[in-house]
């Protein structure tokens, strides 16, 4: 079932918090005891006044708002509604210096820059201080909830070339119905189409580099909620057939629904989610596991590889959202037939203290879940010209790798070699440890080398952490090569290796980190 988002998350004029310089917006500190996440929800559920208005609700000027800028009284606001954050300090991960950035200010920009994926409406419900005032039409225009599709208005679409534009044309039978979408570039192989049909409702986004391609229609007749997609990937045609559940003609493909055969900016426009069941859940090692949801039958979702999802799910009445990369089944990669199934394998890490993983690990099979349309800014355009890939990954850091790896080997000829160096505490947090050792054995292309913090006294490869030397050790530049680096991991580690790679004179260009 679709479920669209609400004007909290995704903001539709915001992205990820990806930097392809590798500069990470968000630094966590160490939390004070009884101040994690789980605790900021009983505390906020506690009946407390967290406004200091005593259930009031107030129309707050931008004056008032300014007054409102010291540690003991910080409102913000956030799309027109402000926030008396002062309660929430000591529970803020970036810390009390990062919170305090957006006191006394509107701090929209600010936060989508660096909490896409935070609920803050569900969050901070009982700081909700009221609305800021209307001035001018400025103003007016940030309070205004989005469309109720959960797709951005048109205004907002960005002008593309008429040439480059992508197409639609449909054709049929007396027992299907096929969309053909000519996207007028080639397909990266593990797909960009997510398709969704529910109730003869048809939403169809192809997502091309920067850009998302809508189609959304109420279609004609009645069809199974089965959906087939074939991509043509070099000349860039995607073909969609749906059976007809009567024989018969249709006198058209349907009848446009908002924003149909619109193309945007993927930024502006907003996710959906569909609701998907737990079918199995599998031990990487002692505290990772690979979970495996089923999509809704009328579902097709190729995640292309650099991209994530969200998974959101209502944990004592709030609404908590986390960002996850889907990985294939195994290093081998997917076949011709996984493409068409309608699963994701997401391998998460269960942290003790870890509210959102903690509630994942409670699921039964057959459990539900709400999972977002793919997202992220990794192109793979860049990796076009480059011949030697280096991944650097701490713990599940190694997620966004996997696709990477087989990506490399499988699909990428100009990649001569594509090393891997996998930091982690122990031998046994090491994930899928023996399936990169055989590949590695099998792949003259492909190098992995593991560095433990914390070793045993039987381990015999190296030990340590990430410093400058490690680095330039491991990345090597052959003479007329061109080099990629993706890092991810920690924020902590994805900023030290990114400012290490920078000494290292790497370029923007040559580096991208996924946020940890």
């Amino acid at each position: 079932m679709l479920n669209i988002p609400t004007q909290s998350f995704p903001a539709p004029s915001s992205q990820q918090r990806i930097a392809p310089s590798g500069q990470s917006g968000r630094n966590k500190v160490a939390l004070k005891p009884g101040h994690s996440l789980m605790d900021w929800i009983r505390f906020s559920k506690s009946g407390k006044d967290l406004t200091g208005l005593r259930g009031r609700r107030i129309e707050v000027t931008e004056e008032e708002l300014q007054k409102h800028n010291r540690r003991d009284d910080c409102w913000t606001c956030i799309r027109g509604m402000v926030y008396n954050v002062t309660p929430y300090m000591d529970y803020h991960p970036g810390g009390e210096e990062e919170l305090m950035k957006a006191a006394g200010k509107d701090a929209t920009d600010l936060f989508d820059q660096v909490h896409r994926w935070v609920n803050y409406e569900s969050m901070l419900k009982e700081c909700l201080v009221g609305r800021m005032a209307a001035k001018g039409s400025t103003a007016l225009k940030a309070i205004i909830p989005p469309p109720p599709t959960g797709l951005v208005p048109s205004t907002s679409v960005a002008p593309p070339d008429k040439d480059s534009r992508p197409r639609y044309d449909w054709f049929q039978t007396d027992v299907t119905v096929h969309l053909v979408i000519y996207t007028k570039r080639k397909i990266p192989s593990s797909g960009c189409t997510t398709v969704d049909l529910e109730a003869r409702v048809l939403q169809v986004e192809v997502l091309l580099g920067k850009m998302s391609y809508i189609i959304h229609l109420c279609l004609a007749g009645e069809a199974e909620a089965s959906v087939a997609v074939h991509t043509a990937n070099s000349v860039g045609k995607i073909q969609i057939t749906m059976r007809k559940q009567a024989k018969g003609k249709w006198e058209s493909l349907g009848q446009p629904l908002e924003f149909h055969n619109t193309f945007q900016r993927k930024k502006d426009r907003a996710l959906f989610y569909r609701d998907c069941v737990l079918v199995a859940k599998t031990e990487v090692n002692h505290n990772t596991f690979v979970f495996k949801l089923q999509l809704p039958r009328g579902t097709v979702m190729h995640v292309p590889v650099g991209k994530h999802v969200y998974l959101k799910a209502l944990i004592q009445d709030t609404e908590v959202v986390r960002p996850y990369t889907p990985v294939d089944q195994n290093l081998t990669g997917p076949t011709q037939h996984s493409l068409q199934e309608s699963d994701l394998y997401l391998m998460i890490k269960v942290y003790p203290d870890g509210v959102f993983t903690q509630h994942l690990n409670t699921l039964h099979i057959g459990d539900h879940l709400s999972v977002s349309s793919p997202e992220g800014t990794f192109s793979l355009h860049r990796l076009l010209d480059a011949t030697n890939l280096y991944l650097l990954a701490a713990g599940t850091g190694f997620t966004p790798m996997v696709r990477l790896i087989h990506l490399a080997l499988q699909d990428m000829d100009g990649i001569r070699k594509t090393k891997l160096l996998f930091f982690n505490r122990r031998e046994e947090d090491i994930l899928w440890h023996s399936e990169l050792d055989e590949l590695a054995a099998n792949d003259a292309r492909f190098q992995v080398e593991y560095i433990l913090s914390e070793p045993s006294e039987s381990w015999t490869g190296r030990n340590g952490r990430v410093t400058e030397s490690v680095l330039n050790e491991f990345l090597i530049r052959p003479q007329g090569s061109k080099c990629y680096v993706c890092t991810c991991g920690p924020t902590a580690f994805t900023e030290l290796t990114t400012g290490l790679l920078k000494q290292l004179n790497f370029s923007e260009e040559e580096l991208h980190a996924f946020q940890g």
